[in-house]
């Protein structure tokens, strides 16, 4: 995932996408390359999002055309209500179609967000664990389980439509700062390399729509909202201890890296072997410093753990 975000925001030196090979006996992966993801990526939006719009756009149309008004604000599952009064005995197709999609938008979700917990501990903002794969399977088994934890904690809510109008304020805050970020970079930088380079009158239309429905939420729903800036302001004094304060007592560090060892031989987990070229390295160099974490365990003892 940090090589494709590389890659799409035009990091030199990221060719390809994935490109790793797991200590010992697991498989080696190569997975794409820039060329294909600058020929895919716009194929794949500009079929989705018309596609994603038509079907929805169609299905609203047939729920206002079979059902009255009274109906639609009396049903708690529009759908289900639907497939009742127009199927009969076939109405169970609507709940278990329901029933497929939301375990399609976890399963994107989860492969999503673990990668990102991933991508993030490589670049030393999270601990290093986190940036660790199977030996055989080469799946990220620490960021999935974090991702897992923080679900179930989660969870522990009462109220599901409350914690849905949470994260989806907080999902829908960072895609603006996201595409926000691309304009910072097109005038920051403007000399780097692109393999995906888009019309900045794109961004610019999606930051306008943004800002108004984010401003109308806050009108709306000032108490929701301002929990979920809460809660993501969560992440600041973790950042300031985890990342920021660099010079720590030995006795955290010795904390840590035992912490870090442990959850190795839990999970059986390795730091993945990342094929660069001279370039990218060259970068990385450069960068260690400000990047480094201080989760990350000394060099002799990582050594220990890729090679058993």
């Amino acid at each position: 995932m940090g090589q494709l975000c590389q890659c799409a925001v035009g990091h030199p030196g990221s060719r390809c996408v994935h490109s790793w090979e797991a200590p010992g006996a697991g498989p080696d992966h190569h997975h794409g390359s820039c060329t294909d993801l600058q020929r895919n990526l716009p194929r794949a939006i500009f079929i989705s999002i018309p596609l994603v719009t038509f079907v929805y756009v169609f299905a609203n149309v047939a729920y206002v055309t079979a059902m009255s008004p009274q109906e639609l604000l009396a049903s708690n599952a529009v759908a289900v209500t639907f497939g009742e009064k127009l199927l009969g005995v076939m109405a169970w197709i609507m709940p278990i179609s329901v029933a497929l999609s939301t375990f399609g938008g976890v399963n994107g979700s989860l492969f999503t967000s673990s990668r990102l917990f991933f991508a993030g501990a490589r670049e030393g903002h999270l601990p290093s664990v986190l940036a660790m794969i199977h030996v055989k399977r080469c799946t990220p088994i620490p960021a999935l389980l974090f991702t897992c934890i923080s679900t179930l904690l989660m969870l522990v809510t009462s109220d599901m439509y409350t914690l849905i109008n949470y994260v989806g304020f907080i999902n829908y805050l960072f895609y603006g700062v996201t595409v926000a970020g691309q304009i910072v970079l097109r005038w920051k930088k403007p000399n780097i390399l692109r393999p995906i380079k888009v019309n900045l009158l794109f961004p610019i239309i999606y930051l306008l729509f943004w800002a108004f429905l984010l401003v109308f939420s806050l009108w709306s729903e000032p108490v929701v909202c301002g929990i979920g800036l809460a809660i993501m302001l969560t992440g600041v004094p973790v950042y300031f201890l985890g990342v920021y304060w660099q010079h720590k007592p030995r006795c955290f560090n010795k904390f840590i890296e035992l912490l870090t060892l442990v959850s190795q031989k839990m999970c059986v987990v390795v730091y993945p072997k990342v094929e660069e070229d001279s370039e990218t390295e060259e970068i990385r160099e450069d960068t260690k410093l400000q990047n480094q974490s201080i989760y990350q365990p000394p060099a002799s003892k990582d050594k220990d753990a890729v090679e058993p």
